[in-house]
């Protein structure tokens, strides 16, 4: 009962969470959190850096996808080190080939592809848990499942990309096509849930001038096949059923990312089917090979309340709290925007 109690907690924030974010993050106002001033300019103004909300709710989604990690491998009495080790390794991969992926297929070095470093990460990750679990095994005298550890990173991943969507909202990137250019069946689906994005900074205006106009919600539905999915994997996986999680999740994931493309009117690189698209049909074949690969009987039943016993860490905590405010600048630190400032004293106030 307590995994059911548990899934359906993470469900209702979710629903609270997401009901709220569809209606509000495609307004202005939910681009940018602050401006920081760095140059002075001879006529007494600054020049300003912008932070965005694009890398609070992609920290959130970090910070929310790390928390599950540790929270499945300790109900498995997976090694907490083992699985900070593997993540870091990660995210010390990934980040950086976002930015170098999107570079080379969309000519932009200023921007991120969560698809191409998602697809970097189903490459690597079987190879870095499979050596992690060799240096165990070998040196330090733990053991550690590799499919139990991939399944655990796909529930991660699935819950993690579903909230970082609420990025591309507020930041108005991944957005879908506009509804006039839909069939009438099509446009009659979305007429009653559609997005109209607002602000001439955000990427949807300066980049194909939508903005004002109803589009399909695309990111809402990733945000929403993604979180359902991730919930349905996290349930079973609390069940024992590690490999068909890990599959599962995969498969869901990477078709809909396929789908999803021909949903969306930002530009994607050349051709009709995209590279992005390849990269997913091509996770979905390479993880059904893993699967069958590092297939193994799960024996135990994962124990919740002993992952839930090791959030109790203050080192963890320490780390967590690093992690957020790391991914935070690293990703919210716009390079497409900048700001003029006027700092002026308050006299009323004196």
């Amino acid at each position: 009962m307590f995994d059911e109690i548990f899934i359906l907690i993470i469900f209702l924030t979710l629903f609270f969470t997401l009901r709220w974010a569809f209606k509000t993050l495609p307004e202005e106002k939910w681009q940018i959190i602050g401006c920081f001033p760095y140059q002075k300019l001879p006529n007494d103004y600054w020049r300003g850096w912008n932070l965005t909300w694009y890398g609070f709710f992609n920290a959130v989604a970090t910070l929310f996808a790390v928390l599950m990690l540790i929270i499945l491998l300790g109900a498995t009495s997976t090694s907490l080190i083992a699985g900070l080790l593997i993540l870091t390794l990660l995210l010390l991969i990934c980040m950086p080939a976002a930015r170098i992926l999107a570079w080379k297929i969309e000519n932009k070095r200023n921007t991120a592809t969560v698809g191409g470093a998602s697809f970097i990460g189903i490459l690597i990750a079987p190879l870095i848990v499979f050596i992690t679990k060799l240096i165990g095994d070998n040196w330090f005298g733990f053991h550690i499942s590799v499919i139990t550890v991939l399944s655990t990173m796909s529930v991660a991943y699935a819950l993690g990309e579903g909230i970082g969507r609420l990025a591309c909202i507020s930041f108005g990137c991944c957005y879908g096509k506009p509804l006039k250019e839909l069939s009438p069946f099509a446009k009659k689906i979305f007429l009653r849930h559609n997005f109209i994005f607002t602000g001439k900074t955000k990427k949807i205006a300066y980049a194909h001038a939508l903005d004002g106009q109803q589009v399909i919600p695309a990111q809402a539905l990733t945000t929403l096949i993604y979180s359902i999915t991730g919930l349905i994997g996290c349930y079973l996986f609390l069940k024992g059923f590690a490999s068909i999680v890990f599959v599962l999740i995969l498969s869901v994931t990477q078709i809909w990312r396929f789908l999803s493309e021909f949903l969306r009117a930002d530009y994607r690189g050349k051709g009709k089917i995209s590279v992005y698209q390849i990269m997913a049909l091509t996770s979905c074949l390479y993880g059904l090979v893993v699967a069958f690969i590092f297939h193994e009987p799960q024996l135990n039943k994962p124990d919740l309340m002993l992952g839930l016993s090791i959030l109790w860490n203050p080192a963890l905590l320490l780390f967590l709290m690093a992690l957020g405010v790391i991914v935070c600048f690293y990703t919210g630190k716009s390079k497409v925007t900048t700001a003029l400032i006027d700092i002026q004293v308050n006299k009323s106030e004196i």
